[in-house]
């Protein structure tokens, strides 16, 4: 774990200090869990769980928010058990799924989807041939419902189908009025109008979230960081984490925090419960904590 300057510091502490009106959300791929070739097969941390549930006491609502669909993420991540454990806890969790499109709650226990966006089956109809054009036939086309995600991690060169692919898939997905989300050998379409940044502002008003801290991997977070980079100015104490792998380093410059992976996400959701419960048990040992770690 890594605090990019003595300001993402006070932050931290800052956010710490207010976190039981505090909303955290997660990016789920690269973040809660392993990018693997098959996205079908990327499960969350196998301690994710605990340390979700053991956070959740502190904080006002958890919420993941994710660019797959929300059916998909509650499946990979168990997290109809996991909000069955924060409802007994007394807070709520979030599934927040296609970048937001759709909802799931911990109270609600069912999924809010809208229609898919018009123009979304004409670009499917099309997309093989450009991708035969592009020499990227055997990328993978992931059909998420509200959208489209194709992924070149398993051709033999990745990045350069990623960048043969981007201009013309960018180009077909305007013709039918749909976006392009990219992410890590990824790129996206979908609807306009909706975004992580979206999301959580949405959420911020809905919970009346006195602070927030969101964690991500990628392009498709950008959003999410401006949106907190927004109420860090509204004078919210806020917290902004990357985590960082080989592949992305987009949000390094941006964050106030720089963990290696889920690894790192989950010992820092564990870092957040513990000071959280110092700061509430004793203001005295919260002080001590503080100074104990700075002066590492």
């Amino acid at each position: 774990m890594e605090f990019t300057s003595t300001t993402a510091h006070d932050r931290y502490d800052a956010f710490v200090a207010a976190a039981d009106s505090a909303v955290i959300g997660l990016d789920m791929d690269g973040t809660l869990s392993p990018i693997v070739e098959d996205p079908e097969l990327a499960h969350i941390h196998p301690e994710a769980p605990e340390a979700l549930a053991a956070l959740a006491p502190h904080v006002r609502a958890l919420a993941i928010i994710t660019g797959r669909p929300a059916r998909q993420a509650l499946a990979l991540g168990g997290l109809d058990e996991v909000g069955d454990t924060i409802g007994d806890l007394g807070r709520e969790l979030f599934v927040l799924g296609q970048y937001g499109n759709e909802r799931w709650s911990s109270s609600a226990r069912r999924i809010i989807s809208p229609r898919p966006p018009q123009g979304l089956a004409s670009f499917e109809a099309e997309l093989g041939s450009l991708l035969r054009r592009a020499d990227a036939t055997d990328a993978f086309v992931e059909e998420k419902g509200l959208a489209v995600a194709v992924h070149t991690r398993r051709l033999p060169d990745p990045e350069g189908a990623f960048e043969r692919i981007e201009p013309p898939l960018t180009e077909l997905a305007k013709r039918y009025g749909l976006v392009i989300e990219p992410g890590r050998n990824v790129l996206e379409v979908r609807a306009p109008g909706m975004d992580k940044g979206a999301a959580i502002r949405r959420l911020t008003e809905e919970l009346d979230a006195g602070a927030f801290c969101f964690a991500g991997d990628d392009l498709g977070d950008l959003e999410a960081f401006a949106a907190v980079e927004e109420l860090r100015d509204d004078g919210m104490p806020t917290l902004l984490v990357c985590s960082e792998s080989h592949e992305q380093s987009a949000l390094r410059e941006r964050a106030d925090v720089v963990v290696s992976g889920p690894d790192g996400v989950v010992a820092l959701l564990r870092r957040i419960a513990a000071d959280a419960t110092a700061f509430r048990t004793n203001s005295e040992l919260w002080r001590t904590v503080r100074q104990r770690r700075r002066s590492r």
